[in-house]
This record gives C-alpha cells, structure tokens and sequence, in this order.
C-alpha cells in the first residue's frame, strides 16, 4: 500500500469524485430548499433547510477541496490538463465563498425561518459557479481521461475491488 492511496485513492478509484458528488448534493438541495422557501411553498422548514444544508456544504469542502488539490498538484503544469483543472478549482472557489456569504448573511434570517433574497441570491450565483466547475470538472474526467484506467477486459470482482493489483498500477503509469 502507498501512502497516496490515503489522499489520492487507488488507482481506478480516487477519492475526489466521490466527495464531489456530496458536496454538489449538499448545495444543490440548498439551493432547491432555498427556493421552496422564497417562493412560499414552504414556511420555515426550507429556510431550515436551506441553512443547515450550506452549513453541512462547508464542512463537506474542506475534504472534496483538498483532495482535488492534492490531485491538481499531479498535473503538469502549463497543459491543457492543468488550465482546466485550474479553471475547475477557481470556479469551485468561487462557488465556496458565494455559498459561505449566503449562510453568514442569512443566518440571521434564518434564526427566523425565512431566507433573504440577498442570502439566496447569493446561494443561486454560487449554484451556478458549482455548475460551471462541475462541467469543467467532467470535462477533467471525460475529455483528458485523468484517473480513468481503460481496463476494458477486467472481471467484475478485481474491479471493484479495493485492493491494489499490478495490471491497475500498471495503468494508472504508477
């Protein structure tokens, strides 16, 4: 075992991605739940929502954060590769600062069960910067193929499983 696995994943299975997946969850249900209280379809339960949600967002960055950095790092710089996922990063960024302003000024608000159109205001431009980070971020995965092994002929058992073989490592060019 590597140590990298610890912050990198195996090959075939970072840990990135799946952190991503909770992280845009998170805030796109406060975005949804946000919604639902702005527009009177609740009273309360979404603003409660809408907050606990972006609260829960941050804490799920700091590790979806990190781990990409960390894989960010691996990239050469100056490539197509790295401009993308550099602009994938600033976008994020972006997206975590509009999320974090939108649960500091609405806290308030929220200690009231509503949410302020300031407050969603700024949870819809940081939905909309996740969005354009999640396209670039596909875009890392899907277009420049990075931690995608091509094990088109593996059985179903040794790629699932979470123990490293020589054929994974041999693809992944560890």
């Amino acid at each position: 075992m590597k140590l990298g696995y610890l912050w990198h994943g195996l090959s075939g299975h970072p840990i990135h991605p799946p952190l991503t997946d909770a992280t845009i969850g998170t805030y796109t249900f406060a975005t949804v739940a946000g919604f639902a209280e702005v527009t009177g379809i609740t009273q309360s339960a979404g603003a409660y929502g809408w907050w606990l949600a972006l609260v829960f967002g941050l804490i799920v960055t700091v590790p979806t954060a990190l781990t990409g950095f960390l894989d960010w790092l691996s990239i050469t710089r100056g490539t197509g590769l790295w401009k993308t996922a550099t602009a994938h990063m600033i976008a994020m960024l972006t997206a975590t600062v509009f999320f974090a302003l939108a649960a500091i000024i609405g806290h308030a608000q929220y200690g009231h069960g509503n949410v302020s159109a300031a407050a969603y205001t700024l949870t819809v431009i940081g939905f909309l910067s996740m969005t354009l980070g999640g396209w670039l971020g596909g875009a890392i995965v899907f277009v420049y193929g990075m931690r995608v092994l091509k094990l088109k002929d593996e059985p179903a058992g040794r790629a699932v499983s979470p123990i490293p073989h020589a054929e994974r490592e041999e693809a992944a060019g560890s």
